[in-house]
């Protein structure tokens, strides 16, 4: 069974794909790590993200081990990761470890941007995770300001924004949902609600193909 979760920064489709991960005993996979990792190399390694050829040449070297304690969850490592996603080379590289990733038994949940679309076109279900992108950055702002007191939630909003726009105006592999996808949004919603609703959803339909 293949899962595939996409939807914006902070929309609640990690959350999600964690717990349905444990719930049905799937292997889980945070395809915007991959993203991440690779931009981290890139800044530690003082390249511009907006490098084609050395971001190509790090994504096919890459190896999820590498990262070991990495901080890839820096606003720092966010922009990169944003800038490095919309190589077509990059995610030509990185396609290969997801499809593979999925395809082992007995099944995963991924979530990213395009594992709908693109990855796992042939996912058992699709879901495009959103919420408002005021509510997405109050919640990162909150997640960043634990580590980081300078951080402000209008800064966080515009960088989100930016981030958006990015990722829904590339060329390759733009984010949107998937045609079958469910849409759910999450900004009224808990994560148990959440939660419960992806469960229905994907019960019915796997009732539906036995």
């Amino acid at each position: 069974m293949i899962i595939a979760i996409d939807g914006p920064a902070a929309s609640g489709k990690g959350t999600l794909s964690r717990r349905l991960a444990s719930f049905y005993g799937l292997r889980h996979l945070d395809t915007g790590t991959l993203y991440r990792g690779v931009a981290w190399i890139m800044l530690r390694d003082g390249f511009e993200p907006r490098d084609e050829a050395a971001a190509v040449k790090v994504a096919r070297a890459f190896d999820p081990e590498i990262l070991g304690s990495a901080d890839l969850r820096t606003p720092a490592v966010g922009r990169s990761a944003s800038l490095v996603a919309v190589h077509e080379g990059v995610r030509k590289a990185l396609f290969d470890f997801q499809r593979s990733f999925g395809l082992q038994k007995p099944g995963a949940v991924l979530d990213g941007r395009d594992i709908g679309t693109v990855i796992f076109p042939d996912a058992t279900v699709k879901f495009f995770i959103t919420a408002s992108p005021e509510e997405r950055a109050q919640r990162r702002y909150l997640e960043l300001r634990a580590s980081d007191e300078g951080v402000t939630y209008e800064g966080t909003l515009a960088e989100l924004k930016r981030r958006d726009e990015r990722d829904q105006s590339r060329e390759e592999a733009p984010l949107k949902p998937a045609a079958e996808a469910e849409i759910i949004d999450t900004s009224k919603l808990t994560p148990d609600e959440v939660m419960a609703r992806a469960v229905r959803i994907i019960d019915n339909v796997v009732r539906g193909r036995t």
